[in-house]
């Protein structure tokens, strides 16, 4: 059962919880149809989706990231667009450009904004480190303040919008390293690794047979934005707030609450965005598991997705092969917990 909510909105937010969580379960159905195992990281991308964030997901070649995405986008009742990024793509291929059209009745020539793929719900940035930082940023407004500016005019995107993006972290010739504005503007990291043994054979058996699953649209745009509202809606409880500041201020070596090995090792540390994406992704955690409240288990649930691209380290902790999730790991054993947290 759902914890009461306190609000005078009570009926109507808890009928909005149930369909989400309902609606929730329903997709992972479908997607089980088509991907095999990656359990965490479709729940971290249903997160991403009823909270309104952008998703950055990571592996290696052959791991399901595109197909994934496609899958999703296939069951939610919302305009997909794909977008090939490679070296020699140009903003204008994503945002849109005005041409000249003339009227033939009247010889008169005017110029006309024709819409890029941006202009859809769920935009999939296939590879998006192929492309060089000045087309890469033709995206922060988009996924910022979910509009386009061209030739001076401003265009609104269609609400609910999303940007799905895949980048593969072996291969470094001919790629872009994001930049760090852009990388702060993707509310997960979301990491694909190998799936284990009976799900690789799974998927060879599946993937080589005659069988071709069907996948119903389950979920429609206009609940999507329902879940956006009630999500936000869930209560927060000040201890679980502070632990959330209190984990990203911790990952900032100028900050006075930074343990001595993250002022050895990182030169930049999450922003004030983390601790907005944890407690909104807690807050969806939280309704997705049945609760009405969010706990220090789901902000520490979420600390790996959220912060792994924004804590950046340097050559100390290069030359002693430290990544950013051991230094996460460290800071969920160091930071300590309120003592009235839940």
């Amino acid at each position: 059962m759902l914890e009461q909510a306190t609000t005078a909105e009570q009926p109507e937010d808890l009928m909005h919880i149930e369909k989400l969580r309902t609606g929730s379960k329903k997709i992972h159905d479908e997607l089980r149809k088509i991907i095999v195992g990656q359990d965490e990281v479709i729940s971290q991308v249903m997160l991403a989706l009823v909270t309104g964030g952008h998703c950055l997901i990571t592996g290696v070649p052959g791991l399901a990231k595109t197909l994934l995405i496609k899958t999703i986008a296939q069951i939610l009742d919302l305009k997909f667009k794909r977008i090939q990024f490679t070296p020699d793509l140009m903003p204008s291929d994503i945002i849109g450009t005005d041409v000249i059209e003339e009227d033939r009745t009247t010889g008169r020539r005017t110029l006309e904004f024709v819409k890029g793929p941006v202009f859809a719900n769920i935009l999939l940035a296939d590879e998006i480190n192929r492309t060089p930082p000045k087309t890469q940023a033709a995206l922060l407004q988009a996924m910022q303040e979910h509009c386009v500016t061209a030739g001076g005019n401003t265009y609104e995107l269609e609400e609910p919008f999303f940007v799905l993006a895949t980048q593969n972290p072996i291969e470094l010739e001919g790629t872009y390293p994001l930049p760090e504005a852009q990388l702060d503007r993707f509310m997960f990291n979301i990491v694909v690794d190998y799936l284990s043994e009976e799900d690789e054979v799974k998927v060879v058996t599946s993937t080589t047979s005659t069988y071709t699953p069907q996948l119903e649209r389950v979920i429609t745009g206009k609940e999507v934005i329902e879940f956006q509202k009630v999500v936000r809606k869930v209560p927060l409880s000040e201890q679980v707030a502070q632990y959330a500041v209190r984990l990203v201020s911790a990952s900032r070596p100028d900050s006075r609450q930074a343990p001595d090995y993250v002022k050895n090792w990182v030169s930049w540390g999450a922003g004030l965005r983390a601790s907005q994406y944890l407690i909104l992704g807690g807050k969806a955690r939280a309704i997705m598991q049945g609760r009405y409240n969010v706990s220090i288990n789901d902000i520490k649930a979420l600390a790996r997705p959220v912060l792994r691209h924004r804590i950046l380290t340097n050559f100390y902790a290069e030359s002693e092969k430290i990544t950013s999730e051991e230094i996460i790991k460290r800071l969920l054993e160091t930071v300590p917990e309120p003592k009235s947290g839940m």
